[in-house]
C-alpha cells in the first residue's frame, strides 16, 4: 500500500483483541492492509500490548512538543483514533487537538464526559426532564447539609467527580448518614488525588436517587450528529440482590421493553448525546425508569462493559468493528434480528475479606448456556466492593437462543456458585 493511504487506527493506551480482530478481519473484506498501533504515555508503566498490534508508540502526554514530534511520522496514514475505556478518556482528550485531520469528539465534550458535575449540568441545560436533581458539595458543613436537605431531599446517592463509575457511589437515606458518607468521601478522595498529583480541589456530586428499572443502550453517532441506537440492555445492580453497592451485576439483551417504550429510551439517549456536543465516537448511555419516564444516570463516549460480546451474540452485531467505523467516517453496520438471549452476570461474595471457600464452578461449567466463565481471584486473595475498588470475582457470559432456557440456566448459576469470606 502507498503509506500515503490512510491505513493506520492508532488505539489510546490499549487495543483489546476483539478490536484488533475486528480490523483485520475488516482488512480481508476490504482487501485493503489496515495496520493497528497502539500509543501510551511513557511516563507511565507500559501497559500490556496485543502481540497482534503492528506498531507501539511511546509518548510523553504531558508535553504538547513531544506529542507533535510522534505523531509526526504517522499523520499522513492515520486513518481513526480509537479510545476503549473509560478511564482513557482523558488522555484521548489530551491527543485530539494534535489529530486535527481526523474525526474525533472535541476535547471539551470528551472532558464533560469524564466529569460527573460538567456532565449533569450539560444535561440539565439541554432538558431538565432527563436529569434527576443534583448539587455540587465542596465541604461537609452544616450548612451544607441543610442545603443537600432542602434541595435534594432524600434518599440520595453520593458520587465523587472525576473518578471512576461505581468507586465510592453510596446511597444515603438520611442527614446523619450523609455526613458519615461525606466525611469518608472526602477524605478518600483527597488522598487519591495527592497521590496521582492531581490539583484540582475535590468535588462531590448529590443527586435525586432514582428507583426503577435500570436499562442502558449503546449508540453510534457520527461527525454529523446521526445517531444509530443498539438495542437496550437490562441491567440489575447489586443493590437490586441484597448489596449495598451499585456494581453492575447483571445485564440481558434483548429487553421485554415494547416498541414504544424502546423509541422513548433511544429518543432520552439521542439528547443525551446532544446535551454532551458528542460526534465521530460510540457512546454509552446509562437510563433509569421511573415514573413513566426515562432519565438519564450517565453516558460516555465509549462502549459498555461486555457489550461488544452480548450485541454480537444476541443480534450478529460487530459492536468493535462499528466503534472503529465510526471514528473512520463510516457507516456502523447494523442489525436489530434477535438470534437468541445474553446474559452476562458479575458475582462478589456478600462480605469484603479474604476469601475462604468457593464452589460450584463444576456446575457452571456444565450448563447449557455457559459461553465463557472468567475467574478473577481465588482463594486467599481479599475481596472489596466495587465502590471500594474491588474487582469481581467471576464474570459469566450466558446465551441461548430461548429466553425461558437463558432464565433456567440464571438461576442453577446462582445457586450453585458460592464464594465465602
Amino acid at each position: 500500500m502507498d503509506k500515503s493511504e490512510k491505513d493506520l487506527v492508532l488505539f489510546v493506551n490499549t487495543a483489546p483483541a476483539d478490536a484488533i480482530r475486528a480490523l483485520q478481519d475488516y482488512s480481508k473484506r476490504l482487501k485493503q492492509s489496515f495496520k493497528s498501533a497502539v500509543i501510551f504515555n511513557s511516563q507511565l508503566k507500559k501497559p500490556h500490548i496485543d502481540k497482534d498490534v503492528d506498531f507501539v508508540i511511546a509518548c510523553r502526554y504531558s508535553s504538547s512538543a513531544n506529542i507533535i514530534k510522534t505523531l509526526k511520522p504517522y499523520q499522513s496514514r492515520l486513518a481513526a483514533i480509537v479510545c476503549r475505556g473509560e478511564k482513557h478518556i482523558a488522555d484521548l482528550a489530551r491527543l485530539v487537538p494534535f489529530t486535527p485531520y481526523l474525526k474525533t469528539p472535541s476535547s471539551d465534550s470528551l472532558m464533560w464526559s469524564t466529569d460527573k458535575i460538567a456532565m449533569r449540568r450539560c444535561l440539565s441545560a439541554y432538558n431538565p426532564s432527563i436529569s434527576p436533581r443534583f448539587m455540587v458539595i465542596k465541604t461537609c458543613s452544616a450548612e451544607g447539609l441543610r442545603r443537600v436537605d432542602h434541595e435534594i431531599g432524600f434518599p440520595l446517592v453520593v458520587k465523587p467527580a472525576n473518578l471512576a463509575s461505581s468507586f465510592l457511589v453510596t446511597i444515603c437515606f438520611h442527614t446523619e448518614e450523609l455526613e458519615q458518607v461525606l466525611k469518608k468521601t472526602f477524605k478518600k478522595i483527597k488522598k487519591i488525588y495527592k497521590d496521582n498529583s492531581r490539583v484540582e480541589e475535590p468535588k462531590v456530586l448529590i443527586e435525586q436517587f432514582m428507583d426503577g428499572e435500570m436499562y442502558s443502550i449503546d449508540a453510534y453517532v457520527d461527525s454529523c450528529g446521526k445517531i444509530d441506537c443498539c438495542p437496550p440492555v437490562l441491567v440489575k445492580t447489586g443493590r437490586s440482590i441484597g448489596f449495598d453497592d451499585f456494581f453492575n451485576y447483571s445485564r440481558i439483551t434483548p429487553t421485554n421493553l415494547s416498541k414504544a417504550m424502546v423509541a422513548n429510551a433511544e429518543a432520552v439517549t439521542c439528547q443525551a448525546v446532544r446535551a454532551l456536543s458528542l460526534r465521530s465516537t460510540s457512546a454509552h448511555v446509562e437510563l433509569m425508569y421511573v415514573d413513566g419516564k426515562f432519565k438519564v444516570i450517565e453516558l460516555g463516549p465509549r462502549l459498555g462493559g461486555f457489550r461488544h460480546k452480548m450485541y454480537k451474540l444476541s443480534f450478529g452485531i460487530d459492536h468493535a468493528l462499528n466503534d472503529i467505523l465510526i471514528r473512520m467516517g463510516q457507516r456502523p453496520i447494523m442489525s436489530k434480528k434477535t438470534l437468541g438471549y445474553t446474559a452476562v452476570l458479575r458475582f462478589y461474595p456478600f462480605k469484603e475479606g479474604v476469601i475462604k471457600k468457593i464452589s460450584g464452578v463444576k456446575h457452571v461449567k456444565a450448563l447449557k448456556s455457559l459461553v465463557t466463565l472468567t475467574q478473577n481471584k481465588k482463594i486467599g486473595d481479599r475481596c472489596q466492593f466495587a465502590k471500594n475498588g474491588g474487582r469481581s470475582v467471576f464474570d459469566v457470559i450466558l446465551f441461548n437462543p430461548k429466553r425461558s432456557e437463558l432464565l433456567a440456566d440464571i438461576r442453577r448459576l446462582e445457586k450453585n456458585l458460592i464464594i465465602l469470606t
